[in-house]
């Protein structure tokens, strides 16, 4: 018998695809059909917003082809909410002007074909960035104001053909280089595999969300061409559409253009990672080509490090204090910093390989490594202009070697701020005995971690400070303290341009 991967499962997932009948709805009298979207949207409002649950997703997405109009993608940690969702919707008005198109139920899964460390070692000897990677995966956060693709595959189990009688290394080989692929489109493509043996006629459901219908077509296009693909996949219907938020349903029905806004504007939404809309053309459809994978993609982009609405918050609190907050050239941006106490050399030198990565990536601002002055350790820093950008990032930085701690990772703090600047070179010994003297206050201010000020290994004059901080309340009463505004004041001086403040976690 071929060994048998193991596997974790993590929340229950129904694609739900239902198909309008239009002339009934074109017949309906107008309050009918008022009541039928009152009641629909609310319905998605309460899904959205997980209402019904401790935690999850709900997904409300549009479907374009023949098939399916509208497909719901639930995501939560029992298999009896899925169920009870999928009854309360056929309660609606609405549910009366549709039709059941298609369904699929499947639970989220690692497989061993990913990490033998996961599954093998000491839940406290994991890595954090293996583990955290391994969470994203059961406990997904797709993206919002984006392009779907979904589609039920099997493996194939014929004659020589057959991926169930393959030994473990020839698999796992197999999805590696699968992996290989997907990871070209980290930072565009986000991936959630979930299993559906013993579920559904199927073996997996496989959800592709991009910013860009092109990127869906051309991730599975490249995907076909591997023999995992190519000789041991089977496929059935590919459906594919754009997400938009509840509020959007009766813009939806009424035939206009959705999203109808960012989705921001919508109070039911998460928040809003900032994706920007971008039509396609012909060669956009998604419907041309496919790709699968067991549970261990590599190119996904997940979620942001910290809630938006806390963030903005923090943000609007920074600015007020006039201090700038991480938005250059008017827009967001992202950092994801890890810790590794490998040999510099051998670190500069994979860093290097994964930064030619990501900058094929218009998302990406700039990954560096910096030297730490006086403690053994070096900070590698990847800043982005998206959450989920960043977070994928986080998911390949974490494979480097001697990777110790993330930033923000304080089991009992509030979160890390990293605090980026570029010296001039004149001023460069005067902002490091600066630091010094600030370090001196930090170290008696109440709730105060530790503060980190290190080099960029590439540029002496580039300067990262992280500071850690067990409460908000602690860290906001620093930055509003004299001695901060005054070192705010002392560095438009001796700074080259302006400051990024970022929030880590």
């Amino acid at each position: 018998m071929a060994e048998v991967p193991p596997t974790d499962e993590g929340w229950f997932v129904l694609h739900d695809l239902r198909a309008v009948d239009w002339d009934a709805w074109q017949a309906a009298p107008e309050r009918d059909r008022e009541r039928a979207v009152a009641d629909g949207s609310e319905f998605l409002r309460d899904a959205v917003a997980v209402t019904d649950a401790d935690e999850g997703h709900t997904a409300v997405t549009s479907v374009v082809g023949d098939g399916a109009d509208l497909m719901l993608v639930h995501m939560r940690p029992a298999f009896d909410d899925i169920s009870a969702l999928e009854r309360q919707f056929e309660s609606t008005e609405l549910a009366r002007f549709l039709d059941r198109a298609d369904s699929h139920v499947s639970v989220t899964e690692v497989s061993g074909y990913v990490s033998t460390e996961y599954f093998e070692g000491d839940a406290e000897e994991i890595d954090k960035g293996t583990r955290r990677y391994m969470q994203s995966k059961l406990h997904p956060d797709p993206p919002e104001n984006a392009y779907v693709s979904y589609y039920p595959m099997s493996k194939r189990r014929e004659g020589a053909d057959n991926w169930y009688t393959l030994s473990m290394d020839e698999r796992r080989e197999l999805m590696a280089e699968h992996g290989d692929t997907g990871r070209n489109y980290a930072g565009r493509i986000t991936q959630t595999i979930a299993s559906s043996l013993g579920y559904d006629e199927h073996e997996w459901s496989v959800t592709l969300f991009g910013d860009d219908p092109v990127d869906i077509k051309r991730i599975v296009y490249e995907m076909r061409f591997d023999e995992v693909s190519a000789r041991y996949g089977e496929f059935d219907a590919f459906y594919v559409g754009r997400r938009f938020p509840p509020a959007d349903l009766d813009a939806y029905l009424a035939g206009e253009r959705v999203p109808t806004s960012e989705f921001e504007t919508d109070d039911s939404a998460d928040a809003h990672h900032g994706h920007t809309e971008t039509d396609s053309d012909d060669s956009g459809d998604a419907h041309n080509g496919h790709t699968e994978t067991d549970s261990d993609d590599g190119g996904d982009a997940h979620q942001g490090r910290v809630d938006g609405a806390d963030e903005d918050d923090i943000r609007g609190s920074l600015a007020d204090l006039d201090i700038y907050a991480g938005k250059p050239h008017g827009e967001d941006v992202y950092a994801t910093v890890l810790y590794s106490e490998a040999d510099p050399d051998e670190l500069a030198g994979d860093v290097d390989g994964l930064r030619g990565n990501f900058e094929h990536y218009d998302t990406h601002v700039r990954t560096a490594v910096y030297d730490a002055r006086e403690r053994d350790r070096t900070a590698v820093v990847s800043i982005w202009e998206t959450a989920s950008a960043a977070e994928t990032a986080a998911g390949f930085l974490s494979d480097l070697p001697g990777v110790v701690a993330r930033a923000g990772d304080e089991e009992s703090g509030f979160g890390t701020m990293g605090m980026f600047y570029t010296v001039k070179p004149e001023y460069r010994e005067d902002f490091t005995d600066r630091f010094d003297t600030v370090l001196g206050l930090l170290d008696d201010s109440e709730g105060h971690l530790e503060t980190d000020l290190m080099v960029n290994a590439d540029d002496e004059n580039d300067m990262f400070i992280s500071s850690g901080w067990r409460a908000r309340d602690d860290a906001m009463g620093f930055f509003r303290s004299e001695a901060f505004r005054n070192t705010v004041d002392w560095g438009r001086e001796v700074l080259a341009d302006r400051p990024r403040h970022v929030f880590l976690a």
